[in-house]
């Protein structure tokens, strides 16, 4: 009788190590698979979204040169061709250009002597004097240049894009020059508004083709020259792209980064490490406390009635064993043990596999859904698009962004932010039918899947929505505007990240063209 409890209590003893061991492993296994996992997508999201930024940016920016070196190209034009105009007339002229365009500080004709002939505002008070140094250069090149930055005889820091002007019979006359003071206020800056530091740290800096920083937050950077920075060296190479870099300041970053031919800039987007890793703390901290107490449970009830079993353990150490070996246990219990303990605690360990599969199956929900307005996220986003696009099914794609939310955020608090995103949701969801899917996909970023729906369509709708939205008093007293975006499948592309680009591409046209408004993806637009 000794020698048969001795067995018994060493087998009770194995048992108990078996589902102790189980539990935990399973446990720290899926900490580590969700860090692993969390932190890939957030690195990634991160990267691509502040690839997103500067390109976005580079885009603006680019075109915004293409419209000004037109506008000199223009003014050139017409003085070449009316060179009956008097001085007056060609000071009023630059004059009403530089107004109506605001997109140079100041509008100058300087002749191929250097002697500035007009300018306009005229209060610059340079009218009649010779200019020197870089600007001399220019007019001595008498071809078409962006200058890098540099300090005029003012005292301002700019850089002048310069237009050559030849007469009729092909004289030179000079050049038309535009300024753009770096550190004051224009069109340019109202772009790039280079003084915005996200609430994560992240933000964006411009480059010129020397390496010198022409936009940056600290307006103080302004005319610095960035060395020894490796996203830097890149954009000086023509090159565009995302990584991990290590600032000139020494803090470690996620950065993005494009680089604009037209002018060779680059603009530069980098969010710092430190912000991600915060993120994904939060993210384990969240996850331990979900999962703790249901674990703690199984396994105290595991233990509680591993102590009273006897025998038989055969087939139960089998079953535990596939607990902490197997993705998936099936569990066959038989009806009833002979013994009553063994059944007890076949019947714990039972609830103890069920209970991890129930949890596990939470965390892959809770995954694709957007905590704040429930709707399902990004992650949930791909898997419905890449479902659709398998079954080779007409949709739309409508991608919609909050105009000016910050200033919401600003100015009634980021509570009262979460509560507008909250009234948009219900409100799309009140104006959309049941086999339409809803995503938040970050931010005040959402997107509309929209089967069996032609853009054409899909603008009706979006249009809908804008104007109820337009037309709706939200939680904080006043309305909010959106601006959307929408591209087709397969009728614009098969490829689903074109077609996502597509449709975010329509939509900051929608951005740039005034806010509140629905584009439509067009070909035409691939150039932008």
């Amino acid at each position: 009788m000794k020698t048969l409890f001795k067995r018994k209590l060493k087998l009770t003893t194995l048992l108990i190590g078996l589902i102790t061991t189980s539990v935990l492993l399973t446990t720290v296994i899926l900490l580590f698979a969700s860090y692993q996992s969390e932190k890939r997508s957030l690195i990634d999201t991160h990267l691509s979204l502040n690839y997103s930024k500067s390109e976005k940016i580079s885009s603006s920016v680019d075109s915004l040169f293409k419209s000004m070196k037109i506008s000199l190209q223009e003014i050139s034009y017409f003085l070449s061709n009316n060179p009956q105009m008097t001085d007056e007339e060609i000071q009023d002229y630059l004059e009403l250009l530089k107004k109506s365009s605001r997109y140079f500080n100041s509008l100058a004709w300087i002749d191929e002597t250097g002697v500035i002939q007009n300018i306009a505002p005229i209060t610059v008070g340079l009218k009649g004097e010779a200019v020197t140094g870089m600007t001399k250069d220019v007019v001595d090149a008498k071809v078409r240049m962006l200058t890098p930055p540099y300090i005029a005889p003012s005292g301002r820091m700019l850089v002048l894009l310069s237009e050559p002007l030849f007469d009729s019979e092909g004289n030179y006359k000079g050049i038309i020059g535009g300024s753009i003071y770096l550190q004051e206020e224009n069109v340019l800056n109202e772009i790039l508004g280079n003084d915005n530091i996200e609430s994560n740290g992240s933000y964006y800096f411009v480059v010129g083709p020397q390496g010198k920083i022409l936009f940056h937050p600290d307006m103080n950077r302004i005319g610095d020259e960035v060395r020894g920075n490796t996203v830097v060296s890149k954009l000086l190479q023509g090159e565009s792209g995302k990584e991990y870099v290590v600032n000139t300041k020494g803090v470690p970053m996620y950065a993005a980064y494009n680089y604009i031919p037209e002018i060779s800039w680059g603009v530069v987007q980098q969010t710092p490490v430190s912000s991600v890793n915060e993120l994904q703390k939060n993210h384990i901290q969240n996850l331990i406390l979900t999962i703790l107490v249901p674990f703690i449970l199984i396994l105290l009830i595991s233990l509680t009635f591993a102590r009273k079993l006897a025998k038989p353990f055969i087939e139960l150490a089998d079953l535990v064993n596939q607990l902490g070996t197997e993705r998936e246990v099936r569990v066959t219990i038989p009806k009833s043990h002979w013994n009553r303990e063994a059944d007890l605690l076949t019947q714990s360990v039972k609830i103890a596999i069920e209970t991890v599969q129930q949890n596990n199956q939470k965390l892959v929900e809770e995954a694709m859904t957007d905590t704040l307005t429930e709707l399902p996220n990004r992650r949930k986003f791909n898997e419905v698009m890449t479902r659709l696009v398998n079954d080779g099914q007409l949709f739309s794609l409508v991608i919609l962004d909050i105009d000016h939310f910050k200033s919401i955020n600003d100015t009634y608090g980021h509570l009262q932010g979460d509560e507008v995103l909250k009234d948009l949701t219900e409100m799309v969801q009140s104006l959309i039918r049941k086999q339409d899917h809803f995503f938040r996909f970050g931010g005040e970023e959402f997107i509309l899947l929209l089967p069996d729906t032609t853009s054409k369509e899909a603008f009706i709708v979006a249009e809908k929505i804008r104007a109820r939205l337009e037309n709706t008093t939200t939680t904080v007293g006043t309305s909010i505007t959106i601006s959307l975006g929408i591209s087709e499948f397969p009728f614009h592309t098969h490829s689903l990240d074109e077609l996502f680009l597509f449709a975010d591409k329509a939509m900051y046209q929608s951005k740039s063209s005034g806010r509140n408004r629905t584009t439509i993806w067009s070909p035409n637009d691939r150039i932008a």
